[in-house]
């Protein structure tokens, strides 16, 4: 095999590999696995190569603390109502075929949760988990500076999407998590995040919990043909 048929072959290798974990194992993640990760990441392409993105480590007490913080008010009603996100993930009015992935992909994981429809408690405590990182020893809090603009935000989906594969590539997993974002002032008060600065999201990373049920989770993707048109 050439050298270049090889390297696509690794590269189409770790993209396929790549998907979003929810059970991590303990083990810790060496702060120079870490460091190699973002600077490799840093790479992505930015406009004008302006480098939109900050990331913030979290680890230990801090994680603990973020968490403890956010569950106590993600259980409690009265509070969690006083939470907003700083922007919309999501469309307001859903559409066809969007609406029927998303229901597939939650009926999935929910089915590998041992959730039935209607189980509104244990849905509850299962979408907690996400502010327990899942299990994992790392997170990485993503922030953006607030004067840029649509721009940036989309270049900051490539330095995000290279976190990502370059974890995979070392062996660890991930999951992108856009549910801290209705927490961001809880976030941004524990981490001391400047004023200037935009919560993004959030990436769990660490080991695999391969006897994590929910891990066998596999999404369907779209043919090509299905959002490609080739115009000549």
């Amino acid at each position: 095999m050439t050298p270049i048929l090889e390297t696509t072959k690794i590269v189409d290798e770790v993209m396929l590999a790549r998907r979003s974990v929810r059970g991590f194992l303990p083990t810790p993640v060496p702060r120079t696995i870490i460091e190699d990760i973002l600077k490799v990441s840093a790479k992505a392409p930015s406009g004008s190569n302006i480098q939109p993105w900050k990331v913030y480590v979290v680890t230990g007490k801090r994680k603990e603390q973020i968490t403890e913080a956010v569950l106590d008010v993600f259980n409690d009603p009265e509070k969690n109502v006083l939470h907003r996100p700083e922007y919309i993930y999501y469309p307001k009015n859903w559409t066809e075929p969007f609406l029927a992935r998303r229901r597939k992909v939650g009926y999935d994981l929910y089915a590998l949760a041992g959730i039935a429809r209607g189980e509104h408690q244990k849905m509850h405590q299962f979408h907690g988990k996400n502010y327990e990182f899942f299990g994992a020893p790392v997170a990485l809090m993503l922030t953006i500076p607030r004067v840029m603009e649509q721009g940036s935000w989309l270049d900051y989906g490539m330095f995000v999407q290279n976190i990502l594969l370059a974890a995979t590539a070392r062996g660890l997993a991930s999951c992108p998590q856009a549910a801290f974002i209705s927490y961001h002032q809880i976030v941004t008060d524990i981490l001391e995040i400047p004023a200037d600065e935009q919560f993004v999201m959030a990436i769990s990373l660490g080991y695999e919990d391969t006897a994590e049920t929910v891990n066998q989770l596999v999404t369907e993707r779209a043919e090509v043909k299905d959002f490609v048109k080739f115009c000549d």
